[in-house]
């Protein structure tokens, strides 16, 4: 039913395509339905979208340091916000405004990333040796990280962290040390360093938003309909929407498919909603992948695994089982990642941490862990409601589909939740969006 679009000569946006295409092959419910769903939704404006809690945007500056971001985020108990630039004057074209979008998981990685680029340096041996200049730690931390580039130009030059790292810390500790130990030995002071010592106390959200952008900053307006948010949120994989006013550029909304969900769950006893939601979700054609697509990570290997497996499959979140048959014991969420700065503990010793360790430390230290140890399930005859009701109620972005033996056979996403319930139109994104949000889209 999705309409096919005209070639953009992307191959994201080719995936995007495949993707909803799938999906509306895969669904057993009536065409008649699935357009009435369609038509209401794109009738419904976003300005009748509830507020954000508070009614007021949270933004940062593009200028902020990177602690004082982490702080922002923590103390307004949120994951992400938009980065406003304020070099954009009086300019009253978003494009100018807003710079992207900053996420706490986003800035914890790149914290992680530069503490491995640390600690290359700091088992070069000697103080010298460690500081030496960009050329020697450069090497060491390509190979630590695999790759080359950002970080440097981000002002975390191999050498700069090389000085104060190897230079400060490692001075006081003598450098005869072997690679492992050295290593093991830096989380603590790093993680004292990242909010109190350069090149990290100055480094700006602007600086990591170019290499660290989680998801670019596409807004729609006020008169826009809930229709084009949802595709942007499932389709076109954005987490979030920003909503802005025609003609004054500034963030009044923020929509995020978590507040979604939750609104759909709100639904429930409406009649268009009900004749959803009583359908088993196999009826709905999920999960979306097969059960070898799942990727998931065994509990003895090591943390920075998992979540550099979630970065490089560009999700967020994995089940942790055990044996061959893999049996769910946990799961994680790239959000979980924050736990490694929260607890200096955990940090120092981040880079022998298994997965299970991990877990079972958080279990031990917070009040708060339901949702980081215990895996949210269902099984492959549950209906859609329960699934809409367990992600809403748990404020989770994925449940696990089980076998009997407790097996992963799928799993279920936010993204995929939102994609039951909607089709795209016939020309709807060149209508709507534009060669701008397209292009956006397409990076």
């Amino acid at each position: 039913m999705a309409a096919s679009q005209a070639p953009m000569g992307s191959s994201k946006l080719a995936s995007y395509d495949a993707y909803f295409e799938s999906i509306q092959m895969r669904k057993k419910l009536p065409i008649s339905l699935q357009e009435s769903l369609t038509a209401a939704f794109a009738s419904i404006p976003v300005s009748s979208f509830p507020q954000v809690p508070g009614g007021q945007v949270i933004e940062i500056l593009a200028d902020t340091s990177v602690a004082d971001a982490v702080k922002i985020l923590s103390e307004s108990n949120i994951l992400s916000a938009p980065v406003r630039n304020p070099d954009a004057g009086n300019s009253m074209d978003w494009r100018d405004k807003y710079l992207g979008i900053i996420d706490y998981s986003g800035i914890v990685m790149w914290v992680l990333e530069t503490a491995e680029i640390a600690a290359a340096a700091l088992t070069a041996g000697s103080a010298t040796a460690a500081g030496v200049g960009a050329g020697a730690v450069g090497a060491l931390g390509a190979v630590a990280l695999g790759a080359t580039g950002p970080l440097a130009v981000a002002g975390l030059t191999a050498a700069a962290v090389g000085a104060a790292v190897a230079g400060g810390v490692a001075a006081d500790r003598g450098m005869g040390k072997d690679a492992p130990t050295a290593a093991d030995k830096l989380g603590e002071d790093f993680y004292k360093g990242i909010l109190q010592e350069e090149p990290f106390k100055s480094t700006t959200v602007r600086s990591i938003l170019k290499y660290y952008r989680w998801a670019p900053f596409i807004p729609v307006a006020t008169d826009s309909s809930m229709l084009s948010v949802l595709l942007l949120l499932s389709k076109y994989r954005l987490r979030n929407v920003p909503v802005i006013e025609q003609g004054q550029p500034l963030v009044k909304n923020f929509i995020t498919q978590s507040a979604v969900v939750r609104g759909l769950e709100g639904c429930k006893g409406r009649d268009w909603f009900d004749c959803i939601a009583t359908h088993s979700i196999s009826d709905l054609g999920l999960p979306f992948m097969s059960t070898d697509e799942v990727i998931s990570i065994q509990g003895n290997e090591l943390i920075l695994e998992a979540f550099k497996r979630m970065k490089d499959n560009h999700i967020g979140g994995l089940p942790v089982v055990e044996g061959p048959n893999r049996k769910i014991v946990g799961s994680l969420s790239i959000r979980d990642i924050r736990y490694l700065l929260l607890q200096p503990k955990l940090f120092s010793n981040f880079r022998q941490l298994t997965v299970m360790d991990f877990i079972n430390s958080i279990a031990a230290t917070s009040h708060n862990t339901g949702k980081v140890i215990t895996p949210i399930t269902c099984k492959p005859d549950s209906s859609l409601g329960t699934v809409i009701h367990t992600l809403a109620s748990n404020s989770v972005h994925r449940i696990y589909i089980v076998g009997e033996g407790d097996e992963v056979v799928g799993v279920i996403t936010l993204r995929d939740v939102i994609s039951c319930f909607i089709y795209e139109p016939p020309n709807h994104f060149d209508n709507y969006f534009g060669f701008a949000v397209q292009e956006m889209l397409s990076q």
